[in-house]
């Protein structure tokens, strides 16, 4: 299937929603997401809906990805990698990570799914991804050996954020997630001011699958 016309409209349409950064734009028309979805749903790749995955999860819809991203990102518009180390929680089947992989140095990233993990691995292999790790993780403990990050991102809600994420955020480095339950969600936006101080900042409503603990395997 040719997927370019559906490629520019996907990113018209994110543009006409507010997102404005041309190197996020860039990033949704020039990630291939049908790589990334079920096929089942390839011929909805490029909706701008989120799409099942299996295991009871999601990819995400794309304009939420590109809000997230933008967000991250903002305030570096002359640097083509703004970013360092970034954090994901949740890599579900790598198509955020894929995303965020253009604008950071290095991203590591946490699923609890196991088989969600090779997945993931497969498809940013499959697409020339190469700058990242990925591991077989409880999220909600952070990265397991000590890191600090520029940026940490959450693909997946939960009612508060877990201070060890916080703990592992750099002086200056932003952490958004969505925080709610099933039925009430907004998307946050912390900027980490020192050591104890965050500056939070209430976004849109959003609705993402729940971040559970543990761990499951195949």
């Amino acid at each position: 299937m040719n997927f370019e016309f559906a490629k520019k409209d996907l990113t018209k349409e994110l543009s006409q929603k507010g997102i404005r950064d041309p190197r996020v734009l860039e990033a949704i028309y020039s990630t291939p997401r049908h790589e990334f979805v079920d096929p089942t749903f390839i011929s909805r790749a490029y909706q701008d809906m989120s799409l099942p995955i299996g295991y009871q999860q999601t990819i995400s819809q794309p304009f939420v990805v590109a809000k997230m991203t933008e967000l991250l990102i903002h305030g570096n518009l002359l640097e083509e990698r703004p970013l360092g180390a970034v954090l994901e929680i949740g890599t579900g089947c790598g198509y955020q990570t894929a995303i965020l992989s253009r604008f950071c140095r290095k991203i590591f990233s946490l699923e609890r799914i196991e088989a969600l993990s090779k997945k993931a691995e497969d498809n940013l292999k499959k697409i020339g991804v190469n700058n990242y790790q990925l591991r077989w993780s409880d999220g909600t403990l952070g990265w397991p050996t000590p890191k600090k990050f520029d940026a940490i991102i959450c693909t997946a809600a939960i009612p508060e954020i877990p201070k060890k994420l916080k703990s592992q955020l750099q002086i200056g480095g932003k952490l958004i997630c969505p925080c709610g339950d099933s039925k009430d969600q907004k998307l946050f936006l912390l900027e980490k001011a020192s050591k104890e101080e965050f500056v939070e900042t209430i976004l849109d409503s959003v609705l993402f699958v729940p971040m559970l603990q543990g761990k499951i395997s195949e």
